[in-house]
């Protein structure tokens, strides 16, 4: 890795490349913008004191990934309080189309249940559904960044998409029970 052996103000670059990816995983684990800017500069400052320790075998994003999941868990029991997305954007609002009122109104309205659904979920379920589906990473990478077998992954991933779905019917349910 020419960062590790040669140039170190090469890794500059890597952090302009995933620090927005890092801050928006962050932000799904911990619910707080600046708690999860506190936790990817603490991450990517412990990735560059173990430059020498990264194995170039590995992927780097999986690697700084991996640093800044435990720095998130350890953020949330030093501060001890529950996880909420209620401070984080919409998920899909960077989709939002200003010029069509209505399907704003519905995309925010898909925003709210999935936020809701997220973050009624176990941290356990929630991590590599947010890795998978949000930041687009391989099952692979998954495994990696979670240090656990490819296959607890897809149960995991496999089981929290279970449980939205029936988070969703039985919301569902309440609300054709008001009518």
């Amino acid at each position: 890795m020419l960062v590790r052996d040669k140039d170190q103000q090469i890794y500059a670059e890597l952090v302009r490349r995933y620090e927005d990816k890092l801050l928006r995983y962050g932000i799904y684990l911990i619910g707080d913008r600046h708690g999860a800017a506190d936790v990817v500069q603490q991450a990517f400052i412990k990735a560059f004191v173990n430059l020498k320790g990264f194995n170039v075998k590995r992927k780097f994003s999986s690697w700084i990934y991996r640093i800044v999941h435990n720095e998130a868990i350890n953020y949330i029991k030093k501060n001890k309080k529950t996880v909420s997305l209620e401070s984080k954007k919409g998920l899909l609002e960077s989709l939002s189309n200003n010029e069509d009122i209505e399907a704003d109104f519905e995309k925010k309205e898909v925003q709210k249940k999935v936020r809701k659904c997220l973050k009624d979920l176990p941290i356990k379920y929630r991590e590599p559904l947010v890795l998978h589906f949000l930041e687009d990473r391989s099952y692979e990478e998954i495994s990696d960044i979670l240090r656990m077998p490819m296959g607890t992954v897809g149960t995991r991933i496999s089981r929290g998409k279970e449980k939205i779905k029936l988070r969703i019917k039985e919301q569902r349910e309440k609300l054709q029970s008001k009518i």
